[in-house]
């Protein structure tokens, strides 16, 4: 894996990107809004879990990543002896030490990469869970000279969703959606939705429902996408939304920024 700083971004084929990014002035700008209201806190598994981890039990454990090339795997504990861990529970193996951490989640299809230069292990797992709704935080993992690991630092979606509003603006003309990282245009969307009484008049885009993390590339990106509310609709609509992507830089203490948002073809 290369440095965790190369820009790379995608877009979803619902619309047109702006591979200019150009600067333009564009009358009533607004800025994305949140639907999560504060940070989600720690995750904490049953409490029987991690006194089971240290017992004699079995644990019926499978892959998340492997890579044989640096002696590193990530495991999900599903059950121990037979009691399933509620999607709680994950064994991290370096060389030949194993660090568990029951309150990690495996829930939804976790992910995990291993950066041999920095020696950081990302993991990114389920955060919320429902219909419609794709909410993963993200878990900086570090070692030490044993191979023990620990967590470094943690991306609440919270965070992630409040860096995203602050930054992430839009306009509608129309049917037109023009989004800006800034005073970066940097995509434009048209909406086809004809049957939901048109943007809501107030806050007709939403982020927090629709953030992930992309970890199988060389540079680890974070992943929104926005939602529409429409005046007749009870929940947000994703249909002709683009899906943004901004790498992620890691620091020393564990620190997660995001890079520039942009598109790409």
């Amino acid at each position: 894996m290369v440095p965790l700083v190369l820009i790379v971004f995608v877009s979803s084929a619902f619309f047109i990107s702006c591979n200019s990014c150009s600067n333009r002035s564009v009358a009533a700008r607004l800025h994305v809004s949140g639907t999560l209201d504060a940070p989600l806190g720690p995750e904490q598994a049953p409490a029987w879990l991690a006194g089971a981890m240290d017992g004699p039990g079995r644990f019926h454990e499978y892959e998340i990543m492997a890579d044989t090339a640096h002696a590193i795997s990530v495991e999900a504990i599903a059950e121990v002896d037979t009691a399933s861990t509620g999607g709680y529970g994950v064994v991290v193996v370096k060389g030949s030490t194993s660090t568990f951490f029951p309150d990690l989640r495996h829930s939804r299809q976790p992910k995990a990469c291993y950066d041999a230069e920095s020696d950081v292990l990302l993991f990114a797992c389920s955060a919320m869970e429902g219909t419609g709704v794709q909410v993963e935080r993200l878990y900086v993992i570090r070692f030490d000279e044993g191979g023990k690991a620990h967590i470094a630092g943690s991306a609440d979606p919270y965070d992630i969703q409040q860096e995203i509003c602050q930054r992430l603006g839009y306009s509608i003309e129309g049917e037109q959606i023009t989004f800006f990282d800034g005073e970066r245009e940097i995509a434009r969307a048209t909406n086809t939705v004809t049957d939901m009484g048109g943007f809501d008049s107030e806050n007709p885009l939403w982020v927090g429902e629709q953030i992930s993390y992309d970890l199988d590339g060389d540079v680890p990106l974070l992943l929104v996408t926005p939602g529409v509310n429409f005046t007749t609709g009870l929940v947000l609509t994703y249909d002709d939304m683009p899906t943004f992507k901004a790498p992620l830089a890691i620091d020393s203490a564990g620190k997660v920024t995001l890079g520039d948002f942009c598109t790409a073809e």
